[in-house]
């Protein structure tokens, strides 16, 4: 974590109190109820903000019982399968050959380590254990990885995993994680691959029920409704994080997100209407990066056509690739921009990036995501004054040189 339960205590002056559940709130007395061991407390609240995260998803697959078997839905998650893969054993077990059915020691396992699902938290661990020598099985339900991005940018994603050795199993429905006590194998549709471990990470949900048995609200999206200040359908009690729904920059509508910014913007902003400055907590854009090996991403807005004509929109979309920096300077690489407007009013809608690591995919992205946030067409964007210097980009930013011709498509 970036802030330790020292700091909070000592430097912020925070009662903070970790190891302790949070068992009932009771809004008409004001107090929530928690527990630690045997000890149950009742705390009073003037305010109360509800901040209690998400859980991951299981999808319906047999054998998640499994040791070997983790999911991964927030960073303490990782702790399991690295403790796991790195517990000691005594120097007599070192002198075995036969590591046993999960390799023990990080520095000599090699894997086969399987991962379920091909979103954020996938991509990020079978890079980090390709990294480390792990053999890596991917498997993706759909038909490719990264579905929040482009197309093309999800077929960008493919090299550098394969390049890695990274086999990717689209269209793999798993349906069975295979074993006695350990796991020893993901049986999915047409494959049947041996595994020392298991990663599943296909995705997260707001934890709500909670905020439910105290009568808090939820929205249509499942998370715990609030108005624009954060403020649940009872008085003086907030929700932020991932554990609350916001407003999408691009429709306005209800819209579940669940990204770090988001939460501490919210938070913060909780804190400032409780001490008396009231402050709107904002709304999200789905923006978002991802580095893998040698590539990096970003994606903002809405990319999706269904989901873009379900908002009334008449989407269209358009993919460039341009070099990153000045063609006469001694390096650089190419930067692919995918955009996505509205074909009638010309409104940018999202937009997707992918380049070599450090040849500003994700800096650009920022462009892109005033532009979806603001509502702005797509020649307004056409126009935006961008930086131009040889060692950082050409003429025309590759942004600027997409706008250009998806406009000329409407």
């Amino acid at each position: 974590m970036s802030i330790t339960p020292e700091e909070f205590r000592q430097e912020r002056d925070i009662d903070l109190r970790t190891e302790h559940e949070v068992v009932n709130i009771d809004p008409a007395n004001r107090t929530v109820t928690a527990r630690s061991g045997d000890e149950e407390i009742v705390q009073e609240y003037d305010h109360l903000l509800v901040a209690t995260g998400a859980e991951a998803v299981l999808p319906p697959i047999d054998g998640f019982d499994r040791t070997g078997v983790f999911t991964l839905g927030s960073m303490s998650d990782g702790k399991d399968p690295w403790e796991y893969v790195g517990r000691a054993r005594s120097e007599e077990d070192l002198q075995q050959p036969d590591r046993g059915p999960a390799c023990q020691f990080l520095e000599s396992c090699t894997g086969p380590v399987g991962i379920v699902g091909g979103g954020y938290i996938g991509i990020e661990m079978a890079e980090a254990l390709a990294a480390n020598g792990f053999e890596i099985h991917l498997f993706q339900r759909g038909d490719r990885i990264l579905k929040q991005f482009s197309t093309a940018t999800s077929k960008a994603i493919l090299d550098p995993l394969d390049e890695q050795n990274v086999v990717v199993h689209l269209n793999a429905d798993v349906q069975a994680l295979e074993g006695d006590d350990e796991v020893t194998a993901i049986s999915a549709t047409n494959d049947y691959v041996p595994v020392e471990m298991v990663l599943v990470g296909t995705g997260v949900r707001p934890r709500t029920a909670l905020a439910e048995d105290a009568g808090i609200q939820l929205g249509d999206t499942g998370a715990i409704a609030t108005d624009a200040y954060r403020e649940t359908n009872l008085q003086n009690v907030y929700a932020a994080g991932d554990c609350a729904k916001a407003a999408h920059v691009v429709t306005g509508d209800p819209a579940y997100i669940p990204l770090a910014l988001t939460a501490n913007r919210h938070g913060r902003a909780v804190g400032q209407t409780i001490a008396g400055e009231p402050t709107e907590g904002g709304g999200v854009a789905g923006t978002a990066a991802i580095k893998t090996f040698e590539l990096e991403a970003a994606r903002t807005g809405i990319l999706d056509h269904e989901i873009a004509r379900d908002a009334g929109f008449d989407p269209i979309t358009e993919t460039i690739e341009a070099k990153s920096r000045a063609g006469y300077y001694p390096e650089g690489g190419t930067v692919q921009v995918t955009l996505t407007i509205d074909r009638s009013s010309g409104r940018v809608l999202g937009g997707s990036l992918v380049s070599e690591y450090g040849e500003g995919a994700v800096h650009r992205s920022h462009a892109l995501v005033g532009a979806v946030t603001e509502g702005i067409t797509v020649g307004e964007l056409s126009n935006y004054d961008l930086a131009y210097a040889p060692p950082f980009n050409t003429t025309w930013d590759p942004i600027l040189t997409a706008a250009k011709v998806i406009d000329g498509q409407r």
